[in-house]
């Protein structure tokens, strides 16, 4: 969308459109009057009232997926399957409202847009639902005063973001072979909505004694955006994960794989003031229903397909996942080139050279159907006996953050060793080819590598990488993070530098961080 604003709303702002305008946000998405929450329906408009019995999908039949309601005629689509976008494209309907939220969406500009007229009726229309409701304002718009902008510009501990500004780079003190916990540290204080869920304070703890490593990490958000410059002594993070992940206390040298692992699993435990409540207001439990901060940022879906090899049936379930695990060529478990050829070829960004092996590579090969054999064969529902199968993983549900570990430590009963095979891995990945969607299209004949299947709403951007320099029993992790865009630095413990895209793409890569570019909310 331009900086002057959508231009295609100039095409829907005719004849009575602030009327109808105002009709869709009273009936079907403020809905002020117990009526209009209940029936969701216009009285006294046969079209309406025909048409629209209620706010579900009018190609699939479902009241959730981010409902949408087309400006220009009767029509409800969803956003998440796209029936909203198949309305627009067939009957060059370009604009529709979120029946949720209220923002106007433009299917040309591909974003939602601003319009002072819209969003007046949009306001108004708010305010009388909820003086219906008998709730009053919810919120209103903060405006400084002339003596609180005065005070503004005379604080001396006032700072100025700028594209080179270093506020939120700080080293970290080695406390003794913790250079493990000092990279995923520095990942995770740059991971951008656990930054503002930290700095905006919305913590709300329940744990009785100094104990919560919430707290611990809120207070370390604060005093990495502090802008103080010296390195942080992080004394009683190392503490608190001592005390909850007791097999990480000591001084050893730990693998910084397993420390992530082990302080989201903390950190999710401690979100105790943000989890979800069950219909009789109760507390759930299920770890696949949280909508704490930190399942609301890693948690994605996995799903595991099992085939049946003779009557083909197929048993999917459905798992959690805070990372991805991947094997390297090298390893003891097979892996072979799955990439287009040796010819140099780009693949999601990747530079392919002649024998190299690429992020898509081990992405493919973990996406792969994978034959179990006849050592363990499953008890086929269909058939009724045990039948050889073939098991399949893709992606039900990406995470904001895509954290892709490169499993370069293994450990078996003959031998204990790191494996130093280069990876390539790029700075923009799009995930639609690994999810279970396309699989499902392929199946049906109907995947296109198109512009608009290859959507941005699978896309990600690399944000910060961790190296492990050295052997299996002494090494030393390092990590890369992004500060702005196309500005990174190299963060080893306590010294901070600046570096340059090429070191950052040239690394080993051990962990490799990556964030959705556009985010959606359900």
């Amino acid at each position: 969308m331009s900086p002057a604003g959508c231009s295609h709303v100039n095409g829907y702002k005719v004849d009575n459109w602030k009327q109808n305008l105002r009709v869709i946000y009273q009936c079907f998405v403020w809905s002020g009057t117990a009526e209009t929450r209940r029936r969701k329906v216009l009285q006294g408009d046969a079209g309406w009232t025909e048409l629209a019995k209620s706010c579900i999908c009018h190609m699939c039949g479902a009241h959730l997926n981010r409902l949408h309601s087309c400006l220009y005629c009767v029509f409800f689509g969803c956003f998440t399957k796209k029936h909203i976008h198949e309305h627009a494209k067939n009957k060059r309907h370009n604009l529709a409202v979120d029946l949720l939220y209220g923002g106007i969406y433009c299917f040309v500009c591909q974003d939602y847009i601003y319009d002072k007229d819209m969003e007046q009726i949009a306001k108004e229309e708010q305010r009388k639902a909820w003086k219906l409701q008998g709730i009053g304002e919810k919120y209103t718009t903060w405006e400084p005063t002339k003596r609180e902008l005065e005070l503004l510009r005379h604080n001396p501990k006032r700072r100025k973001i700028t594209t080179n500004c270093t506020i939120g780079l700080r080293g970290l003190i080695n406390l003794g072979n913790t250079c493990f916990m000092n990279c995923i540290v520095q990942a995770l204080t740059h991971t951008p909505l656990l930054r503002d869920f930290f700095l905006s304070d919305r913590h709300k703890c329940e744990m009785q004694s100094n104990s919560c490593l919430v707290c611990e990490m809120s207070q370390l958000f604060q005093e990495f955006y502090s802008g103080h410059r010296s390195p942080h002594i992080p004394f009683r993070l190392l503490h608190l994960v001592w005390t909850h992940a007791r097999h990480l206390a000591g001084y050893e040298q730990q693998d910084a794989h397993e420390f992530l692992i082990a302080a989201l699993d903390v950190l999710h435990r401690h979100c105790k003031g943000d989890t979800i409540r069950d219909d009789n207001g109760k507390k759930t439990n299920n770890p696949n229903h949280c909508n704490c901060i930190i399942d609301q940022i890693f948690t994605g879906g996995l799903q595991s397909d099992v085939t049946c090899q003779v009557c083909h049936g197929v048993s999917t379930t459905i798992d959690p996942f805070w990372d991805i695990s991947l094997d390297l060529p090298g390893s003891s478990t097979p892996f072979w080139p799955l990439s287009p050829g040796g010819d140099g070829s780009t693949v999601n960004g990747e530079s392919h050279l002649s024998g190299s092996t690429t992020l898509t590579d081990c992405l493919r090969r973990f996406t792969r159907p994978e034959h179990l054999g006849s050592s363990a064969k499953i008890k086929c529902g269909g058939c009724h006996s045990y039948q050889e199968s073939t098991k399949q993983l893709t992606m039900k549900k990406l995470p904001i953050v895509a954290c892709f570990h490169l499993k370069r430590f293994e450990h078996s009963a003959k031998l204990r060793r790191k494996i130093t095979t280069y990876v390539s891995f790029p700075l923009e990945l799009d995930m639609t080819p690994f999810m279970a969607s396309s699989k499902e299209s392929r199946m049906n004949g109907q995947y296109q590598q198109s512009v608009e299947v290859l959507n941005n709403d699978n896309k990600y951007s690399l944000f910060a990488v961790v190296n492990h320099q050295g052997t299996l029993e002494s090494g030393h992790y390092t990590s890369f993070i992004r500060q702005h865009k196309d500005q990174w630095f190299k963060c080893d413990d306590a010294i901070i530098t600046k570096a340059s895209i090429k070191d950052v793409l040239d690394s080993e890569g051990y962990l490799l961080f990556y964030h959705k570019q556009f985010l959606e909310y359900e």
